[in-house]
């Protein structure tokens, strides 16, 4: 256990002193790219300069896609129905090590379910139990919540299972031809395979992060770091609000100015209003998905927690509110998505030499691999893109018309190859900090406190899932 504990503390350690705030981390992958770029795609520097600058704004569809993700998955969790809940768990962890476990567990299944929704409400739980529970260390806390989101690949939210599962034509078009018909969620997501590979990270997250805990000494917490801050512009509006009431001296009864609510106010406080958009917008869903069958993908995730979460916040005006405070969390990812789809450029970029960097990383994968390593080596691939294109439609478009056609030449299941791509795209996410952006605004952490511990997740994990793509792919 000591032996134990000195690693911990090394791998903190050493994040902490050579990990940078993530957008420095992101202008350093830049620049190494360019320099690997050039010599091994002999590229001159005007091609790599005009490959970045070319990729730069290719991902704002899908950067606005992921956006909405988090955004609403942030402001449903922020409900004050599904708040009142997480307040209530937050009382039942009695030990630090309970707490953790159980961080872990509702994260893992939260980020399943939605990675932007499992992202917030981690944090939020996590930050939550440190406001109730002494002596438990903040950091590994948050870290636990944030070690959940390696999941989220194989779950329904996942962007490059639920792309096979969309859109016929660009598919076809993605994969050069290589598959031809939708691949449902039946054979990634819902895979039996899938689905224990995710129930064993997960019980094994909650017991390596428990253990992480130290078992002697008090932990103490800043104070300042588990202060809420308010919400801008709360109350605004609000019939029942001092600013409005007709006792106040502003609005009194002799007052000829805005003496009583208005029109637009009641509007704007309608829950009938907000239970009729909330409909319309479910209802959708349910003939979409249940009646036309079209597949659950990633436009579905989006419509399913916008319209849950304008129901549970009651009124329109209370969901802009909460949904305007949600949208700074995606800060981070908005400021560095152009710079990762520029290294995507660069990635993805061919010059006169004809050669792309993406695809000599894939096929040096490819050409040592058989049909039973295929998928290890896929998910390898994955993760070290990753690292420089932490996107799964970035990945797709890498990688996609390589390892499809590859597979197929292998005799490898594309649902399982897909699985592998998404499976390595999540995996490296324990040390990529960008995805980390938003539960660290919660936090009021840096991305270097929690990384150390997510370092020692990344590699009880990485065993568990290479051992499960291996059995599948058996």
């Amino acid at each position: 256990m000591k032996f134990f504990q000195k690693v911990i503390t090394g791998c903190v350690n050493f994040m902490q002193k050579y990990l940078p705030e993530p957008f420095i981390f992101a202008i350093v992958l830049t620049f190494l790219a360019i320099a690997v770029a050039m010599p091994v795609c002999k590229q001159s520097i005007t091609e790599v300069v005009c490959n970045w600058g070319g990729g730069v704004w290719n991902l704002l569809g899908f950067s606005m896609q992921m956006a909405l993700v988090l955004v609403t998955g942030a402001t449903l969790a922020a409900a004050p129905f599904i708040k009142k809940g997480i307040s209530k768990l937050a009382s039942l962890p009695k030990t630090p090590a309970g707490a953790i476990a159980l961080v872990t567990g509702i994260s893992a299944v939260a980020c399943w379910l939605n990675w932007g929704f499992g992202l917030i409400v981690g944090a939020i739980f996590a930050k939550e139990i440190a406001k109730k529970l002494k002596g438990v260390d903040y950091r590994l806390l948050i870290a636990s919540a944030y070690s959940g989101f390696v999941v989220w690949h194989a779950g329904i939210s996942g962007s490059i299972p639920l792309k096979m599962a969309s859109d016929l034509n660009d598919l076809v078009k993605d994969t050069n031809g290589v598959i031809t018909s939708t691949i449902h969620i039946s054979n990634t997501i819902l895979d039996y395979h899938n689905i224990i590979m995710v129930v064993l990270v997960t019980i094994a997250l909650v017991a390596i992060n428990s253990a992480m805990h130290p078992k002697t000494g008090l932990v103490t917490i800043d104070p300042a770091l588990l202060q809420e801050d308010d919400v801008v512009g709360a109350n605004h509006h609000s019939p029942e609000s001092n600013h409005h009431s007709p006792e106040s001296n502003h609005h009194s009864p002799e007052s000829n100015h805005h003496s009583s609510v208005t029109p637009a106010m009641r509007l704007e406080n309608s829950r009938l209003l907000s239970a009729l958009l909330a409909l319309l917008g479910l209802s959708y869903l349910v003939i979409s998905l249940f009646i036309k069958g079209k597949s659950f993908d990633l436009g579905s995730v989006i419509l399913l927690f916008l319209f849950l979460g304008i129901i549970l916040h009651k009124t329109p005006i209370a969901y802009v509110r909460s949904f305007g405070k949600s949208v700074s969390g995606a800060a981070g990812i908005l400021l560095q998505f152009p710079f990762y789809a520029g290294i995507m450029g660069i990635i993805t970029g061919v010059g006169a030499s004809g050669i792309c960097l993406g695809t000599v990383v894939s096929e040096a994968f490819v050409n040592i691999s058989t049909s039973t390593t295929y998928p290890i080596y896929t998910f390898l691939c994955a993760a070290i893109l990753n690292m420089f294109v932490p996107s799964g439609g970035g990945h797709w478009a890498i990688q996609a018309p390589i390892m499809f056609a590859a597979g197929e030449a292998l005799n490898v299941d594309h649902g399982l190859t897909g699985m592998a791509i998404a499976w390595g795209d999540a995996w490296t996410n324990l040390i990529q900090p960008f995805w980390a952006l938003p539960a660290l605004a919660i936090a009021k952490l840096n991305a270097k406190d929690i990384m150390g511990f997510c370092l020692i997740d990344l590699v009880v994990s990485g065993i568990i899932i290479i051992g499960g793509l291996l059995i599948w792919a058996i």
